[in-house]
Order: C-alpha cells, then structure tokens, then sequence
C-alpha cells in the first residue's frame, strides 16, 4: 500500500499509522463481523419471536435480576445501552406488557423497570431458539480455546472502548 503523506498547507500532522496487511486483514473480517451478527441474531428473534435482539437482551438481562427489577440506570449499563435508546425500547415493550415501570423505593428520582409474568413467559419461550442461533452463528465455530480467546479480546477491547467500566460486560 502507498503511503499517503500530509496535504503540504496540513503543516505538521504526522503521517498516518497505516494497518499492515495482516492487520487490515484482520480489521475487514472484525469489521464483517460486526456488520453481519446484528441482522443473524434480529432475524432469528423477529421470525420465531417478534422481538429485536436489544429486545431480548433488555427481557433476558430484567429476567436474571433479583425479583426481576433493575434500576433503568443499571438496565441500561448491563444491555450497553445509552438511556434514551433503553427509554424507547423500555416504551414499547411496556407498551406489550413485556414489563412494568415505576419509582424507586430506595430513590424516588429513579425508575425501576419489572419484568411482568407476560415478558417472563416470552423470555423463556425466546431463549431456547436465541441459544441455539448464538451456538451456531458464533459458539460451535469456534474450538474452546478460541472461546477463551474471543473473551479474553472482548475484554481487552472493552478497556479501550469503556475505559470507565460503565457498561456491564466490561466488569465481567
């Protein structure tokens, strides 16, 4: 690959640090994935389901939860989240009688959000055929070792990306 140098009027702005070509490589099929996972995993939930990935996600993460309530702070944190996307999201699943919202007891400023016995019931019934999508799109292509890898770099990228550990994933 030609090296591509500062426009002459840029002044002193270094050269950029180009990929190799391993490292592009490896960039491209990073890049692949990222595009090609979200649609593999909506598919499967809209088909069976009715639901988006995030949706399940939100339903799964109410689900694991003591009594099946989280802060929409700590919800939001566990599904990686910003607040208005959750707050869109929480909306409309409400709206299906997926899950209840209301105050706080410990926080009157804050907003608890319950799985209902409705949005029990479709987590369970969704959970099987999401496993089973995330086994063979992702898992069963993979040998345990490279698991453990896939881990191991996720947690690494979580450093750079959520260097202040907000996001659940990244404390895990």
């Amino acid at each position: 690959m030609s090296e591509i140098t500062p426009d002459a009027r840029a002044g002193t702005q270094p050269a950029p640090h180009w990929l190799t070509d391993d490292e592009r490589a490896a960039w491209v099929r990073f890049a692949a994935v990222l595009e090609l996972l979200p649609g593999v995993l909506d598919s499967q939930l809209d088909r069976d389901e009715n639901l988006t990935h995030f949706d399940y996600f939100v339903l799964a993460m109410l689900s694991e939860s003591p009594e099946r309530t989280l802060r929409m702070t700590a919800l939001a944190a566990r599904t990686n989240a910003t607040l208005p996307r959750l707050s869109r999201v929480v909306s409309r699943l409400e709206g299906q009688g997926f899950l209840v919202r209301s105050p706080c007891a410990e926080d009157r400023r804050a907003t608890n959000a319950t799985l209902t016995p409705e949005g029990w019931s479709k987590v369970v019934h969704a959970a099987p055929g999401h496993v089973a999508n995330v086994r063979n799109s992702v898992v069963d292509a993979l040998t345990p070792e490279q698991v453990a890898q896939l881990g191991q770099i996720s947690a690494q990228l979580l450093t750079r990306l959520d260097p202040d550990g907000r996001m659940f994933a990244t404390g895990s």
